[in-house]
């Protein structure tokens, strides 16, 4: 992040879910005990989710269903919730996001939304600091960014990581509301499935999507990798989000509304 503003600033790091969750603040109370207690509170709902959803804890509640969906009759509200969001995630993505038949961490298939559940969970978690006047909220979970400004300050410059080379940026896109989510192989392999094909999709390196809501850029981004050398056209007609891909070539393209610099992209190819 590069801030060009004089407000005072504080940053908070676990590690959660798995992934490094971070809170960037910039206001004029972060350093209160108020503040920070809000904060842990967003870290306590994060950990409180992953006991329920997480799919390499045993002990939690889908590691305990060994992979069968949760029964919406009977399951928990939250349950039920995530289990409807990925039904519509399925339809929105013309079944390319598909959590009911995935590759589970310990060997075998079955439910797993992973790929929605890290979005949905950030911005359920980020209410506790939503409403924390006059401040600016950064929260990145693992590279999926959700952003929100108070008016008139400057927004907040994301950086997308070069799936080839990570200690290079692509391109940096200034957003002050909204949501970052990147997908990919580079930090996982070839983690996410080509539900049609049964196996690892390889043609797309990494997709990021730039949008409204981080749930729906982090459904998005997932699809659009297991998608594939279709990705480039379902991506420049979703409605309210952009996209940058980088495919196995190493070819970069961005939709025609990718809010960044552009400077690093090669033209768009439906």
């Amino acid at each position: 992040m590069n801030l060009t503003t004089d407000l005072d600033r504080r940053a908070w790091v676990v590690q959660v879910m798995g992934l490094p969750v971070s809170v960037h603040l910039r206001g004029p109370e972060v350093r209160a005990d108020a503040v920070a207690e809000r904060v842990e509170r967003t870290f306590a709902e994060l950990r409180e989710l992953d006991a329920v959803f997480s799919t390499y804890r045993p002990d939690s509640v889908l590691g305990r269903l060994g992979g069968a969906p949760p029964d919406p009759a009977t399951a928990d509200p939250v349950l039920r919730e995530v289990v409807e969001l990925c039904e519509e995630a399925r339809a929105r993505t013309d079944g390319w996001f598909d959590a009911r038949r995935l590759p589970l961490p310990g060997g075998g298939t079955g439910f797993d939304p992973s790929g929605l559940v890290k979005g949905w969970a950030v911005e359920r978690a980020a209410r506790h600091l939503a409403d924390l006047p006059g401040h600016d909220l950064c929260l990145n979970a693992g590279g999926d960014v959700l952003l929100r400004t108070a008016p008139g300050r400057p927004a907040w410059r994301v950086g997308i990581e070069d799936p080839d080379h990570p200690e290079r940026m692509l391109d940096v896109v200034e957003r002050a509301h909204g949501a970052v989510a990147t997908s990919g192989t580079a930090r996982r392999g070839a983690h996410i499935t080509d539900p049609r094909a049964g196996r690892p999709a390889s043609a797309v390196r990494s997709v990021t999507v730039v949008g409204p809501e981080l749930l729906w850029a982090d459904v998005y981004a997932t699809a659009a990798v297991a998608r594939g050398a279709d990705a480039p056209a379902w991506l420049a007609a979703l409605d309210g989000y952009a996209a940058l891909l980088v495919d196995a070539a190493g070819q970069v393209r961005a939709t025609p509304n990718w809010p960044g610099s552009r400077s690093a992209t090669r033209s768009w190819a439906g």
